[in-house]
C-alpha cells in the first residue's frame, strides 16, 4: 500500500509518460473513468492499471518509479493470485462443479487497479467511483485504512468497514453467469470525503479474452432453464464498457428470457 501511495505523490513529470486515455494502452494512469469526454459527471479519482500475467512479459511495462514499484507489486500479485485461485476453488467445490473448474482460460488473466481518490471540497457534488458491478470473474479489493466503499442491499448504501489487513472480495458478473444467478454480483460503489486521501489495490481475476462464458450446464435445475446464452468474455467486456458499467443493462444482451 505505501509504494502505490508513493507513485501517486510523484511529481506530475514522472507520471506523465504513463497517462493515457487509449484503452488499448495495457499500463496506463487516468481520471475519472476510461469514457472521460463522454461523462456527464466527473469522478474524483485517478486511476493506475496494468495487467499482472504472465508476470515475466507484464512487468516490462510497469512504472519504473518508485524504484522498488515492480519488486514489491510483482511478489504482491503473485500471492494475490493465489489467494484468488485457492477462493475459486472454494466455491467450486461449494457449488459443486469439482476441482480445478476455475483453472486455465477461465482465471487467465490477472489485473491490476488502484485507485486513488484525493480529498474533495464538497463530496456531495461526486462520486469516487459511481455505482457498478464488477465484470470480472473475482475482485481482491485491499481497501486500506480510509472508509469510502459502500455496497447496495435492500434498497440502500451500507458503508463497508476497512479492517485493517483484511480483503474485500467481490463475486463478478462471469461468476454470477457461470453459476446461473444463484452466486450474485454486489453492486457497489465509492464515496469521497474531504479530509483525508484514500488508496485502495483491486486484483481482477478475468477469464481469457475468447474464453465462451455461459451457464454451468450442472448448476441448472431440471425444473429451469439456462438464464444467459454462450458470449466470448471480450464481447462482454466491450459491451460493459460501452455501458459505462450500468448495473441495470449491462446483463441484459446476454439474457435469455423464458
Amino acid at each position: 500500500m505505501n509504494v502505490f501511495k508513493e507513485f501517486f505523490e510523484l511529481p506530475a513529470e514522472d507520471k506523465a509518460g504513463i497517462y493515457s486515455e487509449d484503452l488499448k494502452r495495457p499500463c496506463r494512469l487516468y481520471t475519472s473513468s476510461s469514457n472521460y469526454d463522454h461523462e456527464n459527471v466527473h469522478l474524483w479519482r485517478d486511476n493506475l492499471r496494468h495487467p499482472c500475467h504472465p508476470l515475466e512479459d507484464c512487468i516490462k511495462i510497469w512504472p519504473l518509479k518508485p524504484t522498488r514499484y515492480r519488486e514489491i507489486v510483482a511478489t504482491y500479485s503473485i500471492e494475490a493470485k493465489k489467494l484468488g485461485l485457492r477462493i475459486l476453488e472454494l466455491l467450486s467445490e461449494g457449488l459443486g462443479l469439482g476441482s480445478g473448474f476455475f483453472g486455465d482460460k477461465l482465471s487467465d488473466s490477472l489485473l491490476l487497479s488502484v485507485n486513488h481518490y484525493p480529498p474533495c471540497p464538497d463530496p456531495s457534488l461526486t462520486l469516487g467511483v459511481s455505482r457498478h458491478c464488477d465484470p470480472n470473474l473475482l475482485t481482491i479489493l485491499h481497501q486500506g485504512d480510509v472508509y469510502g466503499l459502500q455496497v447496495f442491499k435492500d434498497g440502500e448504501w451500507i458503508g463497508v468497514e476497512p479492517l485493517h489487513n483484511a480483503f474485500v472480495v467481490n463475486i463478478g458478473h462471469q461468476l454470477q453467469i457461470i453459476s446461473n444467478n444463484k452466486l450474485k454480483s454486489a453492486e457497489h460503489r465509492a464515496v469521497t470525503n474531504s479530509r483525508v486521501a484514500r488508496t485502495t489495490v483491486a486484483f481482477f481475476i478475468n477469464p481469457s479474452d475468447d474464453c465462451v462464458i455461459e451457464p454451468d450446464k450442472s448448476l441448472i435445475d431440471t425444473d429451469e432453464s439456462p438464464a444467459y446464452k454462450p458470449f466470448q468474455f471480450k464481447e462482454f467486456l466491450l459491451n460493459y464498457s460501452s455501458l459505462m458499467g450500468n448495473p441495470e443493462k449491462c446483463l441484459e444482451p446476454f439474457e435469455l428470457h423464458a
